[in-house]
């Protein structure tokens, strides 16, 4: 006579690989939320860091511009500046 809680093997063979599938599938979760946490304490880092520069006297504001800036291609970044100035004198603002 049949087991009532027995399994067919292949059922048996389907079990295994859920269990492979949601083993592997926690890991990718697990993996995700601790690079979400290590960004959280960069973030809190980078924002320490700007308060030290606010708090001797630099403006942040400009920091966080020069920080894009130099992200950038320079060739790009001395089209823009040159288009900006051209804008200006055109406005009157030189």
């Amino acid at each position: 006579m049949d087991q009532p809680n027995a399994q067919t093997p292949a059922a048996a063979a389907a079990d295994a690989t859920y269990r492979v599938t949601a083993d592997e599938l926690r890991a990718f979760i697990e993996r995700f939320e601790r690079l979400e946490a290590e960004k959280k304490d960069i973030a809190d880092q980078q924002k320490e860091v700007m308060a030290e520069a606010k708090g001797r006297g630099y403006d942040t504001k400009v920091i966080r511009k020069l920080i894009t800036l130099r992200r950038r291609e320079p060739d790009d970044v001395a089209e823009e500046e040159a288009v900006l100035e051209m804008y200006k004198e055109a406005l009157g603002m030189r």
